[in-house]
């Protein structure tokens, strides 16, 4: 996700990593990568919830709704960000993302075994910083002064599609029947309001679904029920059947996907098109059987080591580019320009998303992470 995001404005790139257009009908490598983080969110989900079962926790409902608000909180600064407007605002758009960033930091951060006082006065500094930075924005947004919602933001999508699915899983305790089934429901959610099929029903969608038209559910619903499928083969030892049953299920989709796209707007991540969720649900699929080879087969996990804070310190990893990209803005530095395009500028995004990476790994080994 970092890489697609800081490929994306870099000219003489290859098209078929980047975006396709909004109202294009195609798929390029950047329109995959958001489908399959939502993937990954569902297959952590029984994993997670496993963990905490076995040490003990009991407040696993308290998490579900605390990690929620976390994601579609930081969601909603980060989508009001994209219309700040510093010709009237106070502040230049650099120093207040950094600050928001910084108070995002001190409100969310891993404050196991700090004693009571200096949490609350860390997370009270956070809540402040925040405050004050709300207080001083302005948006360029038409129709708007101030902080509003326009959309909810990746790390927002990803808060609501979590919310919703880590319940289902919860309330239904892991039955596979149950994920199966809420999975195809968002499938065919999706579907029929593309069709409209259920227009009487369009004014409802942004607070009935928050946040969409079931495109988001049915990423992360894929990534529970096959979690739960491996989960129950590998406790009856016949993991093999997973193979038949991925795949099986991998070309359905693809073929399905293929299908729909001609009578549903064709493939779009802008526009969350049926043909875009079951397409890439399809490639999602593929990739885990790839790395369940990779990793239970073969045991290549050390393979991964160079990027394993991307797994094990996911948020901060994603939030510190935030931090990055304003005080590269404010130095008013450049890049060479064999590093701004072509070849090179893509050789330079691959680098800097490592470096990101490699930095949330250092802040970890110095216990600051975030935990939401």
């Amino acid at each position: 996700m970092i890489f697609v995001n800081d490929v994306e404005d870099v000219p003489g790139v290859p098209q078929w990593i980047k975006h396709v257009g909004e109202n294009a009908d195609g798929l390029g490598l950047a329109d995959t990568i958001f489908p399959a983080f939502l993937f990954i969110v569902g297959l952590s989900i029984p994993f997670a919830f496993q963990s905490r079962i076995v040490r003990g926790d009991t407040r696993l409902l308290k998490r579900i709704f605390t990690r929620s608000f976390a994601l579609i909180f930081i969601g909603f600064f980060h989508a009001n960000m994209e219309t700040y407007n510093e010709a009237i605002a106070k502040l230049p758009k650099p120093v207040w993302e950094s600050l928001v960033t910084f108070g995002f930091f001190f409100l969310f951060l891993d404050y196991s075994g700090f004693k009571k006082y200096k949490r609350y006065l860390f997370q009270g500094f956070g809540a402040a910083l925040i405050i004050a930075m709300s207080a001083l924005y302005k948006t360029s947004e038409p129709g708007h002064t101030w902080l509003h919602f326009s959309w909810w933001g990746i790390l927002g999508l990803i808060g609501w599609a979590y919310l919703y699915c880590a319940l289902i899983y919860y309330y239904s305790k892991g039955a596979l029947w149950v994920q199966a089934a809420f999975w195809l429901f968002f499938m065919f959610l999706n579907i029929d309001i593309h069709f409209g099929w259920l227009d009487f029903l369009s004014k409802t969608y942004n607070y009935l679904w928050m946040a969409g038209n079931g495109a988001m559910q049915s990423f992360t619903m894929a990534g529970i029920f096959v979690a739960v499928l491996y989960m129950r083969l590998s406790q009856t030892k016949e993991l093999r059947m997973l193979w038949m049953g991925m795949l099986l299920m991998a070309v359905i989709l693809f073929n399905l996907g293929f299908i729909v796209r001609l009578y549903s707007g064709g493939i779009s991540k802008a526009r969350d098109t049926p043909s875009w969720v079951l397409i890439c649900t399809g490639i999602s699929l593929i990739a885990y059987l790839f790395f369940v080879l990779l990793v239970d087969v073969w045991k290549k996990y050390k393979l991964f080591k160079p990027i394993e804070p991307a797994g094990t310190n996911t948020f901060t990893c994603y939030l510190v580019p935030f931090l990055f990209y304003p005080a590269y803005e404010m130095s008013n530095l450049g890049y060479p320009e064999v590093l701004s395009e072509g070849m090179g500028g893509l050789i330079k995004c691959i680098v800097f998303s490592f470096v990101m990476v490699w930095i949330a790994g250092l802040l970890a080994k110095i216990n600051v992470r975030l935990k939401i």
